[in-house]
């Protein structure tokens, strides 16, 4: 009697077991199809065209969590805040798409336009002419722009060498040898810039003002002197990042200060 009811006991629990396994195994694979359901850029697309903003934006932030980075989806979804009139987010989504795409005219046509609509307006320090075109040159291209210029340049400088070396008529030769030099600049310039437009990306030195206005401090903290007054839009270097709940920022004019890193949100 007592083995007949011990028996039906361990089946009790083996059922109850196998019940719970299943369930489980159903709400995991649920969980899964879930999470593999894929949204593409053309459904963002498709409600930001119906002017269904608040979506466009929340289909966008799924894609750049999911999918990776892209320009072109940093700016839909810049596009996207600007007609909600969320200035601040959507300048900071126009730099991130100028960072890994800083030649195209409508990222930064778009970009000018926002920060028109922000309250300050501040001087930038003067520079010298020779700097201020070699920077507006390597914006022309991306990173992987520049990087394939410096792989091309690179492999017609070798044909040319092989000219050069090869070649039994002195025209050739010099056309050759000359041409070799030429691309061999082309090529170390091209990496230079390539290298730059990297480290730009990676060093995240830049943030841009969050909150509808800031009282910059003199000190990291609450009783520092106050500077002066930023709002939100504007774009400020970032001078000392190792502080987490303040951060130095600096302005174009080279004015400095610290505010807490809640109002900015770093690029």
């Amino acid at each position: 009697m007592m083995k007949n009811i011990c028996s039906s006991i361990v089946l009790l629990w083996a059922s109850v077991c196998s019940f719970a396994q299943a369930d489980s195994t159903q709400v995991e694979n649920t969980l899964a199809q879930a999470s593999t359901v894929v949204i593409t850029k053309a459904q963002a697309d498709s409600a930001y065209i119906n002017n269904d903003f608040a979506n466009a934006v929340n289909l966008y932030e799924h894609i750049l969590a999911n999918q990776g980075e892209s320009a072109d989806i940093y700016y839909n979804l810049g596009n996207s805040y600007y007609k909600m009139d969320n200035i601040a987010k959507a300048i900071v989504n126009y730099e991130k798409a100028l960072v890994l795409n800083p030649g195209n005219g409508d990222i930064r046509f778009n970009l000018e336009l926002a920060q028109s609509k922000t309250v300050d307006k501040v001087t930038p320090m003067s520079e010298v002419f020779l700097v201020t075109w070699i920077k507006n040159l390597t914006n022309t291209m991306s990173e992987k722009g520049w990087a394939k210029m410096g792989i091309i340049t690179f492999i017609l400088m070798l044909l040319m060498l092989a000219l050069y070396f090869f070649s039994k008529k002195i025209a050739l030769k010099k056309i050759g040898f000359i041409s070799a030099v030429c691309l061999l600049l082309v090529c170390i310039i091209a990496n230079v810039f390539a290298s730059s437009q990297k480290n730009e990306a990676q060093s995240h030195g830049t943030a841009i003002i969050m909150a509808p206005s800031v009282t910059v401090k003199s000190t990291p903290n609450e009783g520092g002197t106050d500077l002066f007054i930023l709002h939100e839009g504007h774009k400020v270097n970032i001078k000392d990042n190792t502080m987490r709940e303040w951060k130095e920022i600096q302005l174009e004019d080279g004015n400095a200060g610290w505010v807490p890193a809640s109002v900015i949100e770093i690029i």
